[in-house]
């Protein structure tokens, strides 16, 4: 632990995070539907159509329901912004909202735009996800943040997610 000094004069010792592995997630992609330049950069959108989840925390399928609303900035940085859910192999409803980051030098985001299988240690592909669901089986996942590394497939995009605890 690393002590901190409180604004009051005393240390305190604040808690590291540690990470758990939760699950991994296959997320299938339906083709991208381009909307063009916006505000931000170019905007797009990746409807979501299934996939699975498998883990210590969380199985089950991927619903065809969500998309990923991406933004393109001009210097090939994707800010990823998915809705969707997961339906457990008992029967919870399980959404999740996955946000982050995937940049890399300009010819390997190239090879990923031509739906190359590229190395997922060649670039940058980071999110930060939230878990909600009204079933108490599942109700820790409502209290938790997760942090997820990815790699983006031709028509998928795999994604582990690891509980912040």
């Amino acid at each position: 632990m690393k002590p901190a000094k409180s604004e009051y004069g005393g240390e305190m010792a604040l808690p590291e995070p540690r990470l758990e592995h939760f699950c991994d997630l296959t997320v299938e992609l339906s083709p991208i539907i381009e909307m063009g330049e916006g505000r931000g950069g170019k905007r797009r959108i990746i409807p979501i159509i299934g996939g699975r989840a498998r883990g210590p925390g969380l199985t089950g399928k991927i619903l065809n329901i969500g998309a990923d609303w991406q933004t393109i900035y001009r210097d090939g940085m994707a800010e990823l912004d998915a809705r969707y859910a997961v339906e457990s192999d008992d029967g919870a409803i399980i959404g999740i909202r996955n946000f982050g980051y995937r940049h890399g030098p300009e010819e390997v985001i190239a090879r990923l735009a031509a739906g190359e299988d590229v190395e997922p240690g060649a670039y940058y592909m980071r999110t930060q996800a939230r878990l909600e669901t009204g079933d108490k089986r599942y109700e820790r996942v409502n209290r938790m943040l997760f942090a997820g590394t990815g790699a983006r497939r031709k028509s998928a995009v795999e994604i582990s997610l690891y509980a912040i605890l």
